[in-house]
């Protein structure tokens, strides 16, 4: 199974970098089992294992050393005499597939053997998985990725160990690898001397009088600081999810060069760095499921959700507030990064095609050149209807504007349907964000 494999890839990196030749069982026992099930708050929680079946008046807060103990050498005991499954080997089917088929995923009628070490590493590659918004873990099978992750795990057990903190929910461990790869890998972001109140300004707790526990982070937000480790890289990653009902992606490419691609084109748009990235970055990114049924997560994968109620529904946009600025800047960084994508240069014309649209517009008497630039220019989705619309500006256009005209509709005759959709959206954009500078 993946989680074995991805064990295996960490297991080997974590001997090499401490000089240690742990087995995958002396791992799990000096290491996993320590962090993760030995104390009063457990890191991972999995469904049927020795660890979560309690003794008639037990619970797991409440465990003394030996109980705990006694609940490791079950899970010995089950590796020693029983077939693998889900309660005890991480990403295996479960034991009875025709009752809990729903509880299994890539189940084979092959019989596959399995030794101890196959299922010990199971455990050690489940622990390393990063979970996302949408219900989703995603798993990568590198071993600078998950030696990172490793690291995550010591901050975590400690805060929750601290008598501060005791409000700390426990079992989040797949949660809190999203938050600590995300920060600790952008290195915009991360610092050596971090603290809780640090993380907690990062947005990676939510607390209440209650209660504090990790936040989930968008995919997105993943992505764009694993690009920052490696901006030319393409990593394949499984993408699953473990629970009441297994829900199984499978392995997606992660094209991690597209964060790199927006970074760039939002600075030679607009100069320097977004001034707050963790606002930025979290307005980009579909749903993880629907960026998996492209087939792999890149540039198309990583467009604005609130985009497409521009693209699609022809909602007006405005600019009223600084949110819609950082909105106007997100959206035309990812539109002209999609017309652009299989260029060198970076072509911001439809900015100076607004200012032309615009002039013409506010030049004439009446009502007619605004409704031909409003309802009928800004508002067409057809190719052909734009240039119709054009031709008609150019009837009557300032003399000094005709050759920029000309050049609008030659980059339009040679768009595809799809960068004209890309087009046009911009266009509006760029024809309204230059209405309030006006205003």
């Amino acid at each position: 199974m993946i989680t074995s494999v991805v064990g295996r890839t960490f297991l080997k990196a974590y001997n090499d970098k401490y000089k240690k030749e742990y087995s995958p069982k002396e791992f799990f026992e000096n290491e996993y089992w320590e962090f993760f099930y030995n104390h009063s708050k457990y890191m991972q929680w999995v469904t049927n294992s020795p660890f979560v079946q309690m003794k008639a008046g037990q619970k797991p807060h409440l465990l003394s050393k030996q109980e705990r103990i006694d609940k490791l050498q079950a899970l010995y005991e089950k590796v020693d005499t029983g077939t693998a499954d889900a309660s005890f080997a991480l990403g295996f089917p479960a034991s009875e597939l025709k009752d809990y088929a729903s509880t299994s995923g890539l189940v084979s009628d092959l019989n596959i053997p399995v030794d101890e070490n196959e299922i010990y590493l199971s455990w050690i590659g489940s622990g390393l998985g990063i979970g996302v918004a949408g219900g989703f873990t995603i798993l990568f099978d590198d071993p600078i990725i998950t030696l990172q992750t490793f690291e995550g795990w010591k901050v975590y057990r400690k805060y929750l160990n601290e008598s501060t903190l005791d409000k700390l929910r426990g079992n989040q461990i797949n949660t809190w690898n999203g938050q600590w790869l995300t920060y600790s890998m952008d290195s915009d972001k991360f610092r050596e001397d971090f603290d809780f109140s640090e993380l907690q300004l990062n947005g990676v707790f939510k607390l209440d009088s209650s209660l504090i526990e990790v936040n989930t982070m968008k995919w997105s937000q993943l992505f764009f600081s694993l690009s920052l480790q490696f901006p030319q890289s393409e990593f394949m990653a499984y993408v699953y999810g473990f629970g009441q009902t297994n829900k199984t992606i499978g392995f997606i490419p992660f094209q991690l060069k597209s964060g790199s691609r927006l970074k760039d084109v939002y600075s030679q748009l607009f100069g320097g760095k977004y001034s707050n990235p963790k606002e930025f970055e979290s307005l980009f990114g579909m749903h993880i499921k629907r960026a998996c049924e492209l087939g792999s997560i890149g540039l198309l994968a990583l467009r604005p959700d609130s985009l497409m109620k521009y693209m699609r529904e022809g909602k007006t946009f405005s600019i009223k507030k600084e949110e819609n600025l950082i909105n106007y800047r997100a959206y035309k960084t990812w539109l002209i990064a999609m017309l652009s994508k299989n260029k060198e240069q970076i072509t911001d014309y439809t900015i100076q095609m607004a200012e032309v649209i615009l002039a013409y517009r506010n030049g004439g008497k009446g009502m007619s050149r605004v409704t031909l630039i409003d309802k009928n220019l800004l508002e067409t989705k057809s190719k052909r209807e734009f240039l119709e619309h054009l031709t008609s500006i150019v009837s009557d256009a300032d003399q000094s504007h005709l050759e920029d005209i000309k050049n609008m509709k030659n980059e339009i005759h040679l768009m595809t349907n799809e960068e004209f959709g890309y087009f046009s959206t911009l266009l509006k954009f760029d024809f309204t964000y230059l209405q309030r500078k006006i205003n």
